[in-house]
């Protein structure tokens, strides 16, 4: 028994060497961690049980016969994030370059399998080269079978693709079906055709950071959730995710305890809407004022800065929070902003957590450009998502919600359960301003000071309209109320949701405008 536990012993060694010292080191010279550095860092202390160490490639072409290494290229397990059940598969460069071949793709597939069958988050940390060339269509057939069960696993468990080196080819489409992918600026790339096919086919040239790197993904193309400065910081904010999320579809979040006070009124609310209602505020500055501790985990905080979506408690309920940004771009929806909106009201609908809406909405952005880029098939997605969501819903609306925009933001009429109004409200068809030019363009144009009395008639208007008690008096406003008392409503309404029951039409599913 003593020589077999040896030769166990010595097996478990040789696993752990992955591609070797040599390549080990050229690893760590890159500024990157090793495979089971990462996943250690991304568990709870010592509770990660590794699967499959003694798994091996099963090709015999291009020489390969004669370099299976253990575990080929992929460490794979479960263990705890702040003691709760996560299955966690890690990608290891330095065995063939982290590529794909049939039994590192089987080693990836048992853990989804398992990940759904229990109902538990799965994370996966990529860096590979991509499929194993010298495997050809077996790699790639193992890729489709990845692709297949972050499908069925969509909207049941937690997905969360954490880019730590290369991903690029066919490899981006199992990051792109999951739920938040993270990346790390200077090491992360993540492209479907490499810098030199670009420039062969488009003859642009640019390097892989500007292709694909971090930045460009969290900033731009909005295929990153998040990117950090380094693989700690990333993994460190992988586990403060896992804070708001639930194990599954059918668990709601867990709650937190804090010493926030409930009934917490904030004189600074009074402050920070301007009079004028065409100047900006910064709407984190009201976000801030009213979670638990001040504490928000902004998510695709580069991309599309006219809407601010992110996770927080209120009073212990971890919530999904939607909040216009009047400091950028006026707050205006746009393409990328209902695209982002909609994406983030779907997930927490999936997993149970409450939305809160704060709005201050000018409308839609005007211009070809949006029409031509489809603005109103991109902005029916998220009025989709906010009237397909089930979850507990509550509307601040805290300056503006003009035209269209108005509805699109989880209003009574899409199922909102709590709306409230502060009194710096404007809810009408449309701004002041430009209803006065529509209303009032032939006596304007006639009259002797066209000026003063486009003021006059505007100031009319804001008496007449812009203002929140018309859609209290209709009931679409459930109630106006003091700034102050934003936090504590806002508790007291999600104690009154907890047990909400609601159910959309039996379907297979509905048809997304896509």
């Amino acid at each position: 028994m003593r020589d077999k536990l040896e030769h166990l012993e010595n097996l478990g060694r040789k696993a752990e060497l992955g591609g070797g010292e040599a390549r080990l080191e050229a690893q760590q010279a890159k500024g990157k961690l090793l495979a089971r550095q990462r996943v250690s860092l991304l568990l709870d202390e010592d509770s990660f049980v590794e699967m499959d160490r003694f798994v091996t490639h099963r090709s015999a072409d291009e020489g390969l016969a004669d370099k299976k290494i253990l575990g080929d290229g992929v460490v794979t397990g479960y263990g705890t994030i702040h003691g709760r059940l996560v299955y966690v598969f890690s990608q290891d460069f330095t065995v063939f370059g982290g590529s794909l071949s049939e039994a590192h793709a089987e080693k990836i597939v048992k853990l989804q399998d398992m990940a759904l069958k229990n109902g538990a988050p799965l994370i996966g940390l990529n860096d590979s080269g991509g499929a194993r060339i010298q495997e050809g269509v077996v790699s790639l057939g193992g890729y489709a079978d990845i692709f297949l069960r972050n499908t069925l696993a969509s909207g049941v468990i937690p997905q969360i693709s954490v880019i730590l080196g290369p991903c690029a080819g066919g490899a981006v489409y199992s990051p792109a079906i999951t739920d938040f992918v993270y990346m790390v600026r200077g090491t992360s790339y993540m492209f479907v055709t490499g810098p030199g096919v670009v420039k062969t086919v488009t003859h642009e040239d640019i390097d892989m950071e500007g292709l694909g790197g971090a930045d460009v993904h969290a900033s731009k193309s909005g295929v990153a959730h998040f990117a950090h400065d380094s693989e700690p910081e990333c993994l460190a904010a992988v586990r403060d995710l896992m804070a708001f999320l639930p194990q599954n579809n059918t668990e709601a979040p867990s709650s937190r305890e804090s010493d926030d006070p409930h009934d917490r009124r904030d004189d600074k609310l009074l402050d920070i809407v301007p009079d004028n209602s065409n100047k900006p505020y910064d709407m984190h500055d009201i976000i801030g004022a009213v979670v638990d501790d001040r504490e928000f985990y902004e998510v695709h905080k580069a991309f599309a800065g006219n809407l601010i979506v992110g996770f927080a408690h209120v009073g212990g309920h971890a919530v999904g929070i939607v909040a216009n940004q009047p400091a950028f771009l006026a707050g205006v929806l746009d393409i990328d902003s209902s695209v982002k909106g909609a994406r983030f009201v779907r997930c927490c609908d999936a997993f149970n957590i409450p939305l809160i809406v704060l709005e201050d909405v000018p409308g839609f952005l005007p211009g070809v450009s949006q029409e031509h880029g489809g603005i109103i098939r991109h902005g029916a997605k998220l009025l989709y998502a906010f009237s397909e969501a089930t979850v507990p819903k509550i509307t601040v609306i805290i300056r503006k919600a003009y035209g269209g925009a108005y509805d699109v933001m989880s209003s009574k009429h899409i199922r909102g359960d709590v709306n409230l109004a502060w009194p710096t409200a404007e809810i009408a068809v449309m701004g002041p301003k430009g209803a006065v030019e529509v209303l009032f363009r032939k006596e304007l144009a006639s009259a002797e000071d066209p000026e003063a009395a486009a003021e006059a008639r505007v100031e009319n208007y804001k008496t007449q309209f812009a203002h929140p008690y018309i859609a209290a008096a209709r009931g679409f406003i459930d109630d106006v109320i003091d700034p102050r008392t934003t936090r504590p409503r806002l508790i007291n309404a999600l104690d009154m949701l907890r047990n909400k029951r609601d159910e959309n039409p039996r379907k297979k599913h509905g048809n997304l405008p896509l």
